[in-house]
């Protein structure tokens, strides 16, 4: 499969393959959402993708979702980024930052009580939140007013910068999966009655588009990525028209000169369907990244007819560090244990066996 171990050009790197790993949130933080030495392990063992992604990070405090999940808004963690980041260069990898806030998926007892913040007053409905407590439901968010907004593209600014100072080689901005720039993008979250950001797509996507602004302010030409799923239905998301939606940011994001356009392509629940990898491919002019259940003979036949331009994977880099190496010697995967994935400690985290291993 030449087409998946061809150079990229991605912004101002030259990644020597085309198998990237995909952001996977994993809980692994050490107290004051730190990351720690196991985090800085994962990520070195996985060093031969083309490019890392590395998880969903807070950009502001008080905003968690996942209870153990790190952050990138106090100087202890800037710390501690720098460990992995170091990590994954002395092993010869390149890896951005996700930077992520929660909105509506956050919950009070991850964060001291405090209601958490979303467009509009609409809960999650299809799921439930793990916290100190046990499951719990989703709570109705507070509705985070215009004049509040300044402040959420600031807390994403600083985080930036932070990561910046933390190492990385650039960021993702996460909008995708139902998340607060997703929660703002999407018709189905976004009820708000009047305002800027609120009715047509273009002020829907007003809040995503300040941010990506704001965060390549910091990073310049060809670092920042974006991350976006129209119709994936997690977090109880849904829209209108997921296809226009995402025809509208194809073409919108050209204005910016982004290292890529990371795309979920499914709904992971199957409720919306629908092709929106041809239109975002039609009119979207840079570097195209698909995920969500390629093989790697479909990844590179995309790759070879030009459809995509690399692909990322989540759950096979999680069970198998050596993927590239894997799929260049058409050698069996590591099966991943789910019961692992959101559990503490090294058990299904950085204990998976490699091809020499």
């Amino acid at each position: 499969m030449p087409a998946l171990f061809d150079p990229l050009s991605l912004g101002a790197l030259t990644l020597p393959n085309r198998i990237l790993m995909a952001p996977l949130t994993r809980c692994r933080a050490e107290a004051g959402h730190i990351p720690g030495a196991l985090i800085a392990e994962h990520y070195a063992q996985r060093a031969s993708a083309g490019l890392i992604i590395a998880e969903a990070t807070m950009v502001m405090e008080g905003h968690s979702a996942f209870w153990n999940e790190p952050g990138i808004y106090s100087e202890e963690q800037v710390l501690g980024w720098k460990k992995t980041t170091q990590a994954v260069h002395a092993a010869g990898g390149r890896i951005f930052l996700q930077l992520w806030h929660g909105g509506r998926a956050c919950h009070p007892l991850l964060n001291n009580g405090h209601q958490p913040v979303g467009a509009s007053p609409i809960a999650i409905s299809n799921d439930e939140v793990h916290t100190p407590e046990g499951k719990k439901a989703y709570v109705v968010p507070r509705v985070l007013a215009d004049e509040e907004l300044p402040q959420i593209v600031a807390g994403f600014k600083l985080a930036a910068t932070h990561a910046l100072s933390a190492g990385f080689d650039g960021v993702e901005v996460h909008a995708a999966n139902g998340y607060l720039l997703d929660q703002f993008l999407r018709d189905g979250a976004n009820q708000r009655p009047s305002g800027p950001y609120s009715g047509p797509v273009a002020n829907r996507a007003r809040l995503l588009l300040e941010v990506v602004e704001a965060v390549s302010q910091v990073w310049g030409n060809g670092r920042v990525g974006v991350r976006i799923s129209p119709l994936n239905s997690f977090n109880s998301m849904r829209d209108s028209d997921p296809i226009g939606l995402a025809t509208w940011l194809a073409k919108r994001l050209n204005d910016y000169p982004l290292a890529y356009l990371h795309v979920m392509r499914r709904d992971m629940f199957q409720q919306q369907t629908g092709d929106i990898m041809t239109p975002i491919r039609t009119h979207y002019r840079g570097v195209l990244i698909g995920n969500m259940g390629y093989s790697a003979e479909e990844a590179a036949e995309a790759i070879a007819q030009g459809a995509l331009d690399a692909v990322a994977f989540g759950v096979p880099f999680l069970a198998n560090p050596d993927l590239p190496a894997r799929f260049r010697a058409g050698a069996a995967l590591n099966q991943a244990d789910p019961a692992t994935f959101y559990s503490s400690g090294a058990t299904g985290y950085t204990d998976y066996p490699t091809l020499s291993a």
